[in-house]
């Protein structure tokens, strides 16, 4: 297994697991391979593949990375791992991920230890869009139609490791989706894109209070400077009337929104309170499907409402699962300004 895809490997499994995980790419002399960031800790990987490790082996990479590298973690991916092995790695504050279908690490600010489903060797992808990396590339190439993107850009962009960037652009390629170029072709890619766009909605009794600090840094808001920095992002219609799409729109409609990740989804339930129903909710809020929806907010300056905007292509998806209303809003509106994708 090349390094590349014991990277791939981790970044995917953490991800699954809700943890954001990406390559390193400051990282000047390779050292760090894999950073993890759950909620504000930042964790950085030395990633190892073996085939098999015995504690013996393990007791040999700890020994090896210890002195090497003081910052990192050693993050050991095998085919097996044996028991006793498991053991030696979370004794020393390691982790693992065994591709049978078991993944650990125990350090000072993370303490994990969990069933996944097992790993299969790295074949050709069957659809381009397998896989939360899947719909990030589709994203990254739905927002930028006229950009020629490459394998190491986008693995840089995404945090992906540059063997799974490459993977789903040439099933894109293969199913036609995206040109020679990576450029995008066609509508074809926005509508599958659209069937893999799911997240689960909560509904919120009030809004947030954009002035009340004691609510904009605990649900990170990101007001202060949305064009650099993750935060709430409106969507749905009323970000749709607001680019001008055909859609009927109320002062005192329900507003939704895009967050980070599920910890502000929590805070947002106890600061907020939990509606009962959609019809009593002042708001809605649900993780964006990726990262790209809260870090690429749109300010302009026909807006009325106080709520920076999901990218156009964002708001698309979301009328794109409303098969009749949705669909026919979309068939008539092209968003000033950007590149209509579907």
């Amino acid at each position: 297994m090349k390094a590349t895809d014991a990277e791939a490997h981790v970044i995917d499994t953490f991800t699954a697991l809700g943890i954001a995980a990406h390559t390193d790419s400051a990282s000047p002399d390779d050292s760090v391979e894999v950073i993890l960031e759950p909620d504000t800790i930042n964790l950085p990987l030395i990633v190892k593949y073996r085939s098999l490790v015995t504690d013996l082996v393990a007791t040999q990479l700890i020994v090896g990375t210890k002195n090497k590298y003081m910052k990192a973690t050693l993050f050991v991916v095998a085919d097996r791992i044996t028991a006793a092995a498991r053991d030696v790695l979370l004794d020393h504050g390691a982790g693992y991920l065994d591709l049978r279908g078991r993944t650990a690490i125990r350090t000072r600010t993370l303490i994990l230890d969990t069933d996944i489903t097992p790993i299969q060797g790295r074949g050709q992808r069957s659809s381009a869009l397998t896989g939360k990396a899947g719909i990030e590339v589709a994203c990254a190439v739905l927002t930028q139609p006229d950009r020629t993107l490459t394998v190491r850009e986008l693995a840089r962009e995404l945090g992906r490791s540059p063997s799974t960037i490459s993977e789903i652009l040439g099933a894109m390629r293969r199913e036609n989706l995206i040109d020679a170029k990576n450029s995008l072709s066609g509508t074809e890619l926005f509508w599958l894109a659209a069937h893999h766009w799911t997240s689960s909605r909560t509904h919120l009794l009030r809004l947030p209070s954009p002035g009340d600090a004691t609510e904009q840094r605990p649900l990170r808001l990101g007001l202060d400077s949305p064009d650099t920095q993750p935060g709430w992002a409106l969507t749905d219609a009323a970000a749709a009337a607001v680019y001008g799409a055909s859609v009927a729109f109320r002062a005192d409609q329900r507003l939704d929104f895009f967050v980070p990740d599920q910890t502000v989804v929590r805070r947002a339930v106890t600061l907020l309170g939990a509606a009962e129903t959609a019809a009593t909710a002042q708001a809605s809020v649900r993780v964006a499907p990726v990262p790209a929806v809260a870090q690429q907010r749109i300010e302009l300056d026909t807006n009325t409402l106080e709520w920076p905007l999901a990218h156009p292509v964002f708001v698309a998806l979301d009328l794109a699962q409303d098969a009749d209303r949705g669909r026919e809003i979309l068939g008539t509106w092209t968003p000033d300004g950007w590149t209509r994708v579907w």
